[in-house]
């Protein structure tokens, strides 16, 4: 099994048809000598087996959309600043919304649809390595695919079996689900199971939604054509899908929202124009997006009239095209956070730990914040900066090194810098000298004030 993206449930199913006196075959792409395998890698040991097929390539599907990929067996890394950002329609402003509340070093699951858009925001937006985002079929870690690669994963720190995934979701290891609503309704119920005549199934849905810490809920708010726009930061209905989603009752129970309120899991219900909260007096409105009209967009659209106290905007930058910023944002340390002013000293502190700069972008956000810092005390500045766990790609090394120049020429009286990564120090003291800055690159914090202080 060495090129499949999963192992599942395959030894677990070997021993169960055995043990019941059934039969066991193993199909399997090629044949090798008697005990030549290495026995650590072996998944279904050979007393449980009692029929080999040999087959062709063909018959091999790693998944039900890619015949084979060395990223999807672990035999390769993928980079993961080369995967392009999802376009921005109504699936990647309801994965946005649900990035927010994504927690940093929490354990997350990922369901089928809507939800497989979360691991590419936080792809986009730099939080991955907070996180460790896992999908039922056994992964851990890395990036979770979708469509008809659901289950596989680019970049997984762990492959286990499924029922030990399982296993963990029962015992309540998940911080937080997100997970596709097809119907919701009055009591905060969901179905995803059944519609009509047809039967989808609850897959593991139930084990997930019951046991996580905290529940998102994301689906588009109606279905069937639905046709959205953003401008200037607003989202606008261009056509109206045919079918509601938000019923007065569903037509199956897959996840309760009586239940979920007895034992106060929180949930939330996120859509492209809304969500909703199920609270202990029932389902409450308490975000809208910017440019949607409660009672033309929303209510008119419902089935059941939800709790309206007071809802808030959504989040605008979900509307824009530009990266949110979320890394920040979720640590809990914007850029303007980290930059501070000691008036009596005239000293400019900027703290960069664990800042990362990868874009032009990025640049210009520090030449901007910095700047308009500088601009609001009038005067020239003494700088101190901490580079502690500072990342500049190598990419846009001279378009941030021709920035320092630049506010170093027309805000600093003087500058120093501090790190205690012996190579951080050497990349900033060469790119200093190379624009015939003073390379004042120091390891401590009382290195780099001490000099300051001297120069004043």
């Amino acid at each position: 099994m060495e090129r499949e993206a999963l192992t599942l449930d395959n030894l677990a199913s070997a021993m169960a048809a055995k043990n019941s006196r059934g039969f066991v075959i193993a199909q399997v792409e090629r044949t090798a000598a008697a005990d030549s395998l290495n026995p650590r890698e072996v998944q279904i040991p050979g007393v449980l087996v009692d029929c080999v097929v040999l087959s062709k390539p063909e018959n091999h599907l790693q998944t039900y959309g890619t015949a084979y990929n060395h990223a999807y067996s672990g035999r390769q890394r993928v980079p993961v600043d080369r995967i392009e950002p999802m376009a921005l329609d109504e699936r990647k402003m309801i994965a946005r919304r649900c990035a927010f509340e994504l927690p940093l070093g929490g354990v997350v699951n990922l369901g089928i649809g809507i939800p497989e858009g979360v691991a590419a925001v936080a792809v986009e937006e730099r939080i991955l390595k907070y996180l460790t985002l896992t999908a039922e079929p056994g992964i851990l870690g890395g990036i979770p695919q979708g469509g008809l690669d659901f289950g596989a994963a680019l970049n997984p720190e762990a492959v286990i079996q499924q029922n030990q995934q399982f296993d963990f979701y029962d015992g309540g290891g998940l911080d937080l689900a997100c997970l596709g609503m097809a119907q919701a309704d009055a009591a905060g119920n969901v179905n995803v199971s059944r519609f009509g005549r047809r039967l989808a199934g609850a897959g593991g849905f139930i084990n997930i939604s019951q046991n996580a810490k905290k529940l998102l809920l994301a689906g588009t708010f109606t279905a069937g054509g639905l046709e959205v726009a953003v401008a200037d930061g607003k989202l606008a209905i261009v056509k109206e899908g045919r079918a509601p989603k938000f019923v007065e009752a569903v037509e199956q129970v897959t996840f309760s929202g009586d239940y979920a309120a007895e034992i106060g899991q929180p949930v939330l219900y996120v859509t492209e124009r809304c969500v909703l909260r199920r609270t202990v007096a029932g389902m409450e409105l308490i975000e809208v997006a910017p440019g949607v009209d409660i009672e033309r967009d929303i209510l008119a659209h419902m089935q059941f009239k939800p709790i309206v106290h007071e809802p808030k905007p959504m989040d605008g930058r979900i509307f824009r095209p530009a990266s949110m910023g979320l890394e920040q944002l979720l640590l809990g340390l914007s850029l303007a956070d980290r930059i501070t002013y000691d008036q009596e000293r005239n000293i400019l502190f900027i703290n960069f730990e664990g800042f990362q700069v990868r874009t032009v972008d990025d640049v210009e956000l520090v030449r901007r914040e910095v700047e308009a810092r500088c601009n609001a005390i009038g005067r020239k500045v003494a700088l101190i900066v901490n580079y502690d766990g500072f990342y500049l790609d190598p990419v846009v090394t001279d378009a941030y090194m021709s920035m320092i120049t630049y506010m170093e020429q027309r805000h600093y009286s003087s500058a120093s810098r501090y790190t205690t990564s012996a190579f951080m120090r050497m990349k900033l003291g060469a790119g200093l000298a190379e624009r015939n800055l003073a390379p004042h690159v120091f390891e401590t914090w009382a290195e780099a004030q001490a000099f300051t202080a001297a120069q004043s």
